[in-house]
């Protein structure tokens, strides 16, 4: 059986429902693409793909068991801020948990009701 897969609001990227995990916000995420001449090429590259093809590789969430309200982004930064500058509406992804006995994709629905949704 495969990775469970979905789709939800871009709004939902932002500091209180789902986070950046290696930025303390995404505004911080935006500053590090912005200064980095690698980094913003990397951004433009993939607004650019996302406008003609769409997304085509799903963001990856995680939860950590320690703390199950807390929602952030796993794998996917760059296309996360490309999704947001570009304004589209939803975006797909796939999820999982982070326990005690390891780590792996989810193949049941996401907990909407982390998001307050």
């Amino acid at each position: 059986m495969a990775a469970w897969q979905g789709s939800m609001p871009t709004a939902c990227l932002n500091d209180q429902q789902i986070m950046p995990r290696e930025y303390r916000r995404w505004r911080d995420a935006r500053d590090r693409f912005a200064c980095s001449t690698k980094e913003r090429a990397k951004l433009d590259e993939l607004k650019a793909s996302i406008s003609r093809k769409g997304l085509r590789e799903p963001l990856v969430l995680g939860i950590s068991e320690r703390y199950p309200d807390d929602v952030y982004i796993g794998d996917g930064h760059h296309r996360a801020v490309a999704l947001i500058d570009l304004g589209i509406p939803t975006f797909a992804f796939q999820w999982y948990w982070i326990r005690s006995f390891g780590v792996h994709m989810e193949r049941t629905p996401f907990p909407f009701h982390t998001l307050g949704l």
